[in-house]
């Protein structure tokens, strides 16, 4: 049985980029967050997002954005939930609020409803602890932006039952995406390296080491990677980066996850990157 109907809790950066692409692969989605204003610039996001998709795809239909967006329906009344196929979390990653998510939804969502956790660094185990389905929580880790990330990684709690693992591959199938699966560790596999190596690349620009441009230069050059550190960190949010780090040095007690305070400076000033318009880069 395909799945569906797909409920998406959060209308951020990363549900607007799963909204998005579950539309753009036929799925109905729910988009849920707590205001309209925040769901209004959810919806004319993905509009964008879709019109400058089509300047740069040929023969796509006319009414191709309107088709896609009649998918998603936006609001703010978690009880329209109760009849999805399966469910997708991003909340910001603070517990508390997650907490909070997973006992409101579990409720009002079918007992068969399985539950996705688009979480960076919380632990899988200890999401579905506040649930009373834990063997249908799992972890899906998207990338940003979601629609260009053809791989997702997925993580296995300690109560994840094969079926659920089974029915979240079928989903990311549908969705033209490939699955790494992995074992539940705060950070997982994804965000335990690459926490450690931003929050180093913000010592070293505490240090005056070297500028900004230098250090993501010598990872772009050096490594080819596509993206320095602090380029990524811009991308993903430094209070998100703030957020995942503190729930390593949390998890782990080891002084190497030990937060910059140049990042705890630069998340206070509000300067988060891409979506606040300044960073250690300046965006338009």
């Amino acid at each position: 049985m395909e799945i569906q109907v797909v409920g998406v809790v959060g209308a951020g950066i990363m549900g607007i980029g799963l909204s998005q692409s579950l539309a753009q692969t036929g799925h109905t989605v729910i988009l849920l967050d707590i205001s309209d204003k925040i769901l209004e610039k959810a919806k004319q996001e993905i509009k964008n997002n879709l019109r400058f998709q089509q300047l740069f795809t040929k023969n796509k239909k006319v009414n191709q954005l309107d088709d896609i967006l009649s998918n998603i329906t936006f609001s703010t009344d978690y009880q329209l939930l109760q009849n999805v196929d399966f469910v997708i979390e991003n909340a910001t990653e603070k517990w508390h609020i997650k907490k909070n998510i997973y006992e409101k939804i579990d409720p009002i969502c079918q007992p068969e409803t399985v539950f996705a956790a688009n979480t960076s660094a919380i632990p899988i185990t200890r999401i579905a602890s506040v649930t009373k389905r834990a063997s249908k929580v799992i972890g899906m880790h998207f990338m940003n932006p979601v629609p260009m990330k053809p791989t997702v990684e997925t993580i296995r709690g300690y109560h994840t039952s094969d079926e659920t693992i089974e029915t979240a591959k079928k989903l990311l199938v549908q969705m033209e995406k490939e699955c790494i699966l992995v074992n539940d560790s705060p950070g997982f596999v994804s965000n335990r390296i690459l926490m450690l190596t931003i929050n180093e690349a913000i010592f070293i620009l505490q240090e005056q080491v070297a500028s900004v441009e230098e250090v993501d230069r010598i990872f772009k050059t050096c490594f080819g990677h596509k993206m320095g550190p602090l380029e990524t960190a811009d991308l993903i949010g430094l209070d998100t980066i703030l957020f995942s780090i503190e729930v390593l040095y949390e998890s782990f007690n080891e002084s190497k996850y030990r937060p910059c305070s140049l990042l705890k400076k630069m998340v206070d000033a509000g300067l988060y990157g891409r979506k606040s318009g300044q960073g250690f880069y300046t965006y338009n």
